[in-house]
């Protein structure tokens, strides 16, 4: 440790233990003593190693123990020197009990300051140590009270520790020198609380004796100790001098005496070298003065030299100029080379902008190079400073105006290709359709003559024509965004008038194909007005009920009961919808693909890329023109190309959905069953368009078309099911087979063949779950109502024959209704069969209802025949009542009763008959039983057999 440290003061509760503020570091550490309490209480006593003068006047040596007469020289110069480092001074005896404050100290840094409580030993004068904390880990110094005298205080550590000091003098002096530590070593990290700002003041150094410390550090930084050497050599001269140690003060005066006479023989030498040094002077004057003349020599060849080094500089000056000049020329040249290359456009390329043939192909093909070529000279990347040239501005203002030239050309010249080829097409329109036009021409055999063939009007050399002209239109695209806009606005203008007239010409020839005959197409509202085949959804909407020779209408379902039979329909008919349904879409599906690939290809919009526009989706759709300002190259954006085909299709095909939603209506009022049809071949074809393109315009319609199909879907399934509901049955004449049983086996057998392998078979196991529950509820509804035909006999046909036909026809959806309606037959027919056979025996059969009621309240089966009412005698007389013959003519009134019952479609007379043959011999086989039983050995028997049961059933449905 550096510096002096303040003297701790001890305090304590006792005289046994004290606490003492030690400075101290890892090194070798000074332990100063002072005098008793009461001479030093309160003061601060410097300690460390030796000052500068004291250093001068000793030699340094090591601590090393030698003999005893050189210790005695060791500890001379170690008191003029001070405390050796590292070594201790013998304390003298306490003069009392506080009269032990230390301070350690060491030589090295970083110094370290702790507070140590020691305490007094019991058999000697020193003390123990016994806790020490470090300064730093101090937190509050508490005086208690700033004002009044009073030796307790309180140090903050980990905890709190209390003590009280021998006096107040003794208490402030140990608080002032933490108060100095603290500013020493901590920076004030220490809070004192109740402490006297007097104190603190107080204990503040003065300059005086910062300036003192400060010369102690520097003569401690200049402090040596001795080497190997300077000791050998103090050695050797101690050894020469018999007094050296006896007589320390003798040798020391000695040694002075002889530094003196080397003091003076030097001053002697250097005396007597006086004439040697005057020579050495003239011969420095001498040679000053060559120095002179060699100074005069260099003076004059510098001057020479500087005028060497103008010329050169000169020299110098103008050749860097000529570089610089050729440099300049050589970037002049590259620059006028760049600009040359760059913006020089071809007088070929000028003249195809200006006067080239857009009509033939090496004509496009000239005008699309010499367009590329003028659009690379118009986006060439200038160099910062030349568009402030002249002739780069005349340069680009021709291309501006050669580039306005021909974006004019161009586009009149498009436009006047839209307009050709829009006429043209009218025309061959107008030809294949003239026959339809000519005043009382049977259409139907117009239509058999001239448009047998369900087609469209093929645009391919139409595609084919404008698509030489694809790279012209992205180059109008990215250079003059207005014109390329109006263009295609014209475009869609002459398209969708075209495709309005080809498309509602195809639908009217595929509605008159649909309905055949001219008588038919008026009763669907489709009738010839100036040679124009008409048809809409409103005429459609006002179509009434037609007879029932007539084919069925819209509100006549597949289950109206009151006009129409399943037998009216015809199956070719409807087989020829489908194929001509299938036919409008398969002719729609690739025209709307390749208008669609030639928007993109032509307009170069792609499907996935973001592009400039300014047409909104609502100008687009009413046609109308946009009445902004465009500047070219700098469109206004739009959402996406992939929209802008979307509208694009949109407008030219507006009146495809229209049209497709009124050929349904027109299919669904011709038959309802062709909604299964509809849906079938309309699923498909969205299937298949989504696969292509989910978002594009054919897929789009399509799906909303679909919509329209799948309601109608529905709307007939609620028909069907409302028709059953409001069915009447005849009061006069049997039931049988109800007309919705026999229809739904029409519709499931139709719609089995139609929806097979089909997308949409969920919507019709859905349609085949409601109508499978009305027909069950209205059977039995039926059922109750009716009064000429038994209710089980409604029941068992109707469920017979809907067990039949899920039977045959395997909906897996209809399982668990298969089971349900077996069930149900088979419940109504056992109804049916007990219900109609009744008691045929019927006075034998009160006889033994009778006998089971005895053997019920107890009496044993044995003893029945001692009863007086139900004796021997007594069954012998019911038995004979019913003879062979008697029992064959029953069953003969039976069997006609059930014939007037039972229907002959279902054909179930020999079941039913069957059925009743053995509940017949069940019964029979009862009242054997009970005989044998209840009159045993009594040799009473029926007076016919099983077997002429089965002769007499045999023979009776033999006989009819």
């Amino acid at each position: 440790m550096g510096g002096g440290a303040e003297r701790p003061l001890p305090v304590g509760r006792s005289t046994e233990e004290r606490i003492f503020v030690a400075v101290a570091a890892p090194g070798p550490s000074h332990l100063c003593r002072g005098g008793s309490a009461s001479a030093q209480a309160g003061s601060v006593r410097p300690c460390g190693k030796p000052s500068a003068a004291a250093a001068g006047q000793s030699w340094r040596r090591r601590t090393d123990e030698r003999t005893g007469g050189r210790q005695g020289l060791r500890r001379l110069l170690s008191s003029a020197a001070g405390p050796a480092p590292g070594g201790r001074v013998p304390l003298p005896p306490p003069s009392g009990p506080s009269s032990l404050p230390a301070c350690l100290m060491t030589t090295e840094r970083p110094v370290q300051v702790k507070v140590v409580k020691v305490k007094k030993s019991d058999k000697g004068d020193f003390y123990k140590r016994q806790i020490a904390w470090a300064l730093r880990d101090l937190a509050v110094v508490d005086a208690k009270d700033a004002i009044k005298e009073n030796p307790e205080f309180d140090l903050h550590f980990e905890k709190i520790y209390k003590w009280v000091a021998s006096s107040t003098a003794e208490k402030n002096a140990f608080i002032s020198c933490i108060w100095k530590l603290n500013q020493r070593y901590l920076r004030k990290k220490i809070d004192f609380v109740n402490v006297s700002s007097q104190l603190l003041e107080e204990s503040v150094p003065s300059g005086e004796n910062q300036s003192v410390t400060g010369g102690d550090e520097e003569a401690v930084d200049e402090y040596q100790e001795l080497n190997a050497r300077e000791e050998q050599d103090i050695e050797i001269m101690m050894e020469g001098c018999e007094y050296a140690i006896s007589n320390a003060e003798a040798f020391a005066e000695r040694l002075s005496r002889e530094l003196q006479v080397l003091d003076g023989a030097n001053i002697q030498s250097i005396m007597a070298s006086e004439k040697q040094v005057n020579i050495l002077m003239n011969l420095l004057d001498e040679a000053l003065k060559e120095v002179d003349q060699i100074e005069l020599k260099l003076s004059s060849y510098e001057e020479m030299l500087q005028s060497v080094k103008e010329q050169m500089d000169q020299i110098s000056e103008s050749n860097h100029l000529i570089h610089l000049s050729n440099t300049n020329n050589v970037k002049l040249l590259s620059e006028i080379e760049f600009l040359v290359n760059h913006m020089d456009l071809a007088k070929g390329h000028i003249k195809a902008l200006q006067e080239g043939d857009l009509a033939s192909s090496r004509g496009i093909e000239a005008c699309t190079n010499a367009a590329d070529a003028l659009l690379q000279c118009m986006n060439v990347a200038l160099r910062p400073g030349h568009d402030m040239l002249l002739a780069v501005k005349q340069q680009q203002q021709r291309f501006s105006d050669l580039r306005e030239h021909f974006a004019r050309r161009l586009a009149s010249h498009l436009n006047n290709v839209f307009v050709q080829q829009f006429t043209q097409a009218l025309l061959q329109l107008y030809n294949r359709s003239y026959f339809l036009s000519v005043p009382g021409h049977d259409q139907s055999s117009t239509l058999a003559q001239h448009s047998v063939e369900l087609t469209l009007p093929n645009h391919h050399p139409f595609h084919r024509d404008l698509l030489r002209y694809a790279k012209l239109m992205e180059w109008l695209k990215s250079t003059d965004y207005g014109k390329y806009e109006g263009l295609t606005k014209n475009y869609m203008d002459y398209l969708s008038r075209l495709y309005e007239r080809e498309i509602k010409d195809f639908f009217e020839v595929a509605k008159i194909k649909m309905t055949g005959t001219t008588k038919e197409s008026k009763k669907f509202g489709l009738h010839g007005s100036s040679g124009k085949l008409t048809g809409s959804t409103s005429s459609l909407n006002k179509l009434s009920v037609q007879s029932s020779g007539n084919r069925r209408s819209q509100s006549s379902s597949l289950l109206d009961m009151g006009n129409m039979s399943a037998s009216d329909l015809d199956v070719a008919d409807r087989t020829k919808f489908d194929k001509i349904f299938e036919q409008v879409l398969s002719e729609l599906e690739p025209l709307c693909l390749a208008e669609q690939d030639f928007i993109s290809k032509f307009f170069k919009l792609q499907q996935h890329q973001s592009m400039p526009g300014t047409m909104t989706e609502a100008e687009e759709l009413d046609g109308g023109t946009s009445s902004r300002q465009h500047n070219a190259g700098t469109p206004l954006p739009v959402s996406s190309e992939k929209d802008m085909i979307r509208q694009m299709m949109i407008k030219i095909f507006r009146c495809i959905e229209p049209e497709l939603n009124n050929l349904i209506a027109l299919g669904d009022k011709i038959d309802s069953f062709n909604s299964l049809y509809m849906l079938v071949k309309m699923s498909h074809h969205v299937w298949t368009a989504q696969n292509v393109d989910p978002a594009s315009f054919l897929s789009t319609t399509l799906g909303n078309v679909l919509v329209t199909v799948k309601r109608n879907f529905d709307k007939c399934i609620s028909n069907q099911i409302r028709q059953m509901e409001e069915v009447k049955i005849s009061k006069k004449s049997k039931v049988g087979i109800l007309p919705f049983v026999a229809e739904f086996e029409e519709f499931a057998g139709l719609a089995e063949s139609i929806f097979k392998n089909a997308e949409r078979r969920g919507d019709l196991d859905k349609a085949y779950t409601k109508l499978i529950r009305g027909v069950f509820v209205n059977v039995e509804k039926v059922a109750n109502e009716s009064q000429k035909t038994p209710r089980d006999v409604v029941m068992m046909e109707n469920f017979h024959h809907i067990f039949a036909t899920l039977s045959r026809l395997k909906i897996s959806c209809l399982e668990a209704e298969k089971k349900e309606a077996k069930q149900k037959y088979t419940d109504h027919l056992q109804s049916y069969v007990i219900y109609s056979l009744g008691q045929p025996l019927e006075k034998l059969n009160h006889f033994f209802e009778g006998v089971e009621a005895r053997v019920a309240q107890g009496i044993r089966e044995e003893e029945v025949s001692y009863q007086l009412a139900f004796n021997k005698q007594e069954l012998r007389k019911v038995i004979k009542e019913y003879p062979g013959k008697e029992v064959k003519k029953g069953l003969d009134n039976l069997y006609k009763k059930v014939d007037k019952h039972l229907c002959e479609e279902e054909n179930l007379l020999q079941v039913v008959w069957h059925s009743m043959q053995d509940e017949f011999i069940r019964q029979y086989k009862h009242f054997e039983g009970l005989i044998a039983r209840c009159y045993p050995g009594s040799g009473v028997t029926m007076e016919f057999t099983i077997q002429d049961i089965l002769d007499y059933c045999s023979s009776i449905a033999q006989s009819h």
